[in-house]
């Protein structure tokens, strides 16, 4: 079953390289749970196939990441980036993206999430494995209050400008 509008988030795992050590966040991978996360938040989702593919490079994340702001001022708290990849690969796709600080690069290296989510992709034949389809939400507070679920190959509703015309 695909998540909708009004559903909320299922439980599970996503994974963060940390950049920088602090209090409670040791450098490297760290686990964090979903409803930790999300928790009385306004996050703007993103999700796509893979670190370092084509659109996913060069339309996708920077968009984000050059929205930030706008994103900010109508109340949202953070921005994430979902991919079935590992932590070490997010994180050196987040600093080549410019991302660290601005969009949160976070793993779902089994898809585990993306499976509960009913968003996997069987890209076996290309010789990727199970991955994310490409979509966009709107979260508040653990709940679904806008979903843009892109049609196979396409990049036309997940897009930054889409999601922020949203809120």
């Amino acid at each position: 079953m695909t998540i909708k509008i009004g559903d909320r988030l299922p439980e599970g795992t996503l994974t963060e390289f940390i950049e920088t050590e602090t209090e409670g966040c040791s450098l490297g991978p760290n686990a964090f749970k979903v409803s930790d996360l999300v928790k009385g938040k306004k996050i703007a989702l993103f999700a796509l196939p893979g670190a370092f593919t084509p659109t996913c490079s060069a339309k996708h994340v920077p968009g984000y990441i050059a929205a930030a702001a706008q994103f900010k001022a109508k109340g949202v708290d953070e921005i994430w980036c979902l991919s079935v990849n590992d932590a070490f690969v997010m994180g050196a796709w987040g600093r080549e993206q410019k991302a660290t600080g601005v969009v949160r690069m976070l793993a779902d290296g089994s898809a585990a999430l993306t499976k509960a989510l009913g968003m996997e992709f069987d890209l076996t034949a290309k010789g990727m494995g199970i991955r994310s389809q490409r979509y966009s939400m709107l979260v508040e507070d653990g709940v679904v209050k806008q979903l843009n679920l892109e049609e196979p190959g396409k990049f036309e509703v997940s897009n930054a400008e889409t999601l922020l015309g949203q809120i």
